[in-house]
């Protein structure tokens, strides 16, 4: 039974970018912090990091639990009152398998859930991705909350497919877990109704995740400034990125934590479009040296698909080569207050955080 009137929130995924922010925003608000990581012997890495910015451990705690396996995740969660699900695999390439990390992330969140409704936690909060509510290209529609992205379209890498099916998945659970009815199918996920069972689910669908890191680990969308500042690529293809700050990124998800109206809906998570050249143009006049190295020149559309192969970082992104497709956060602003600060803000702090890169 729980005693103590501080509430505590588990955070999956502690190593990462985007949960370390959420354990440092957490602890500054006064709540008892549990995150979990793959080995215990992670734990001195994310305290160092947590310490970055002035915060004190002493009401986080850590427990040892994989996506990929049921150990853990019932010790992980018991006592709490909420969860910060945003653990998930991260690609590293162009595999030929699409559905490459559809079954850790799909099957992890299940786990997540299980555990929680078992635990009679009261919000599962958990990390999607705004590429989850993106219509076909050519369609024209805007992204927006009601948008369900088909997991079959050729726009997405194996990172993204497996962004679409794990939030499907999560829905589809919580509405059989609800109302006892059989999941939706394939095609046709379940709507983001409020559900009656005791435990909530959540979803927050963020842009491209910039701004200023706490470990040089797990980088994700931060490696984009770090091969700018490399002068990597050594000219730019025409890509552009809905430029999400880590920072308000991390309040939203406890916005979306605490929030009566947060219950049952998605909320996509955007500041402003920017083209990578503009991202480019950000740094050089803003940063001095530390961005001599930052490329100048623009690659012609027809040049950057002949080599994106060639291109780790940026491979997966060749649909959207030249696309600036709409999208919405309006939904968020208006229910949680979301305010993304200047994007030119959240690339410099970014820029600054990493430091002179070396090639």
């Amino acid at each position: 039974m729980k005693t103590s009137s501080v509430e505590t929130v588990l955070v999956t995924g502690g190593t990462g970018f985007i949960a370390g922010w959420c354990i440092v925003e957490l602890l500054q608000r006064g709540y008892a912090v549990r995150t979990t990581v793959r080995s215990l012997s992670s734990e001195k890495r994310v305290r160092e990091a947590i310490a970055k910015s002035n915060i004190t451990g002493d009401r986080l705690s850590f427990f040892a639990a994989d996506l990929t396996q049921d150990d853990g995740w019932a010790a992980a969660v018991e006592g709490c009152d909420y969860v910060l699900h945003v653990a998930s695999p991260l690609g590293g390439g162009a595999p030929a398998d699409r559905n490459a990390l559809v079954v850790p992330a799909r099957d992890g969140t299940l786990r997540v859930l299980r555990a929680a409704i078992a635990a009679g936690v009261k919000r599962v909060v958990m990390t999607s991705a705004a590429a989850t509510a993106r219509p076909p290209l050519s369609s024209g529609r805007m992204s927006d909350e009601t948008v369900w992205s088909d997991p079959a379209d050729p726009q997405f890498d194996e990172y993204r497919v497996s962004k679409i099916l794990a939030e499907r998945a999560a829905w589809e659970f919580m509405r059989h877990a609800a109302r006892s009815t059989e999941p939706a199918t394939a095609t046709e996920p379940a709507t983001a109704t409020k559900p009656t069972t005791a435990t909530e689910l959540t979803t927050v669908l963020p842009g491209a995740v910039f701004g200023p890191i706490l470990t040089p680990e797990s980088l994700s969308s931060v490696r984009i400034i770090q091969g700018l500042l490399r002068g990597q690529p050594v000219a730019m293809p025409r890509l552009g990125f809905w430029v999400t700050d880590v920072r308000d990124l991390a309040d939203l998800h406890i916005r979306a934590m605490v929030s009566p109206a947060a219950a049952g809906q998605r909320f996509i998570a955007a500041g402003e479009f920017m083209w990578m050249e503009d991202m480019a143009n950000v740094l050089r006049s803003q940063l001095g040296n530390l961005a001599s190295r930052v490329p100048r020149r623009r690659l012609p559309n027809f040049v950057v698909k002949l080599l994106l192969p060639f291109m780790a970082d940026l491979r997966t992104l060749a649909p959207l080569i030249g696309r600036q497709f709409a999208l919405t956060s309006e939904k968020a602003r208006r229910v949680l207050g979301f305010s993304p600060r200047p994007a030119t803000m959240t690339l410099v702090d970014c820029a600054r955080s990493l430091g002179h890169p070396q090639p």
